[in-house]
């Protein structure tokens, strides 16, 4: 009896030390962040045991930024809004286009790409327009697909993913193509790194999503393609921070009937090693974009290209 009972205990402790090994190489969530969820229709700041500790509502949310002083801003379906941790709106722009960019600039104006109206905007604080690009002819709808993320960059152009044209253009302050990346798959977001190259997450159009880096002559210089990496699926890719030691966040939006079959968010080394994920489908059904934050809920990396 007494060696049956040695023998059960051996073979319990073998399992709990096989079941913690197996929790220890399970990369989990080492952050805090703040992310969009399109299908709810929500904002949420997530603490680092993975639950929401901030939400407010924002319909198709696709778009964030956590600004220095912990406000967020975002857009909401129809319109941008910056709003404190208190939930006291302070900056508010509505249009009868779709809205799925936005972004605060330097100077302390707020760039908004219009989907429908194919219009870059630049509004002052007090939300009076200052500049106003079209990209489409006046009257002309372009469609609820005809844009998605865009960016002004600092050399004052303006980088835009064409999600339903399968094509990412880069525009002078004026309007004028000066480049255009031809990219099946639908880019849904694109960002100029510092090299010049450009980084683009593409969705479900083709049945492969991924990320690409292209550099200036439109040559695939790296990318991750559909299932690279092990356990993790890509579905939809949607937003991404680019951290300091080159590192990728990336979303993986799960819609399209793709609820719980990969995670939403994860952090991958350039030699495509996963560090953490995020895959509590509880809380969340479809990130679309995140951006990481400190113990203070401030960006944890205020110049990270997001």
């Amino acid at each position: 009896m007494n060696i049956l009972r040695k023998s059960i205990t051996g073979l319990l402790l073998l399992v709990s030390l096989s079941n913690n090994a197996q929790t220890a190489n399970t990369p989990g969530l080492r952050y805090q962040f703040a992310c969009t969820d399109y299908t709810q229709g929500m904002v949420f700041v997530i603490s680092n045991t993975g639950k929401p500790v901030w939400q407010y509502p924002a319909a198709r949310c696709n778009d964030l930024w956590v600004l220095p002083n912990g406000n967020l801003l975002f857009n909401t379906g129809n319109g941008v809004k910056e709003v404190t941790r208190e939930k006291k709106v302070v900056f508010s722009y509505e249009s009868k286009s779709a809205i799925y960019a936005c972004q605060r600039l330097p100077n302390g104006n707020t760039f908004i790409g219009e989907c429908n109206s194919g219009l870059l905007l630049e509004l002052a604080p007090d939300g009076k327009p200052v500049k106003k690009i079209k990209l489409l002819p006046d009257s002309t709808d372009g469609g609820p697909a005809f844009m998605r993320n865009a960016r002004k960059l600092e050399n004052g152009n303006y980088l835009v993913a064409h999600y339903g044209l399968d094509k990412v253009s880069e525009y002078d302050s004026l309007g004028k193509v000066l480049n255009e990346i031809h990219i099946t798959g639908g880019p849904h977001t694109a960002i100029r790194l510092k090299t010049g190259h450009t980084l683009i997450a593409c969705s479900d159009h083709n049945g492969e999503p991924r990320i690409v880096e292209i550099d200036k002559s439109g040559t695939i210089v790296w990318q991750l393609a559909k299932n690279e990496l092990p356990g993790i699926e890509l579905k939809f890719m949607t937003g991404f921070e680019c951290l300091p030691n080159g590192n990728l966040v990336l979303t993986n939006w799960l819609g399209h009937n793709q609820f719980g079959k990969a995670p939403h968010a994860f952090e991958i080394t350039r030699d495509k090693q996963v560090v953490w994920k995020y895959d509590d489908d509880s809380i969340l059904k479809t990130m679309s974009t995140i951006q990481l934050l400190d113990a203070t809920g401030k960006p944890l990396y205020p110049d990270a290209l997001h």
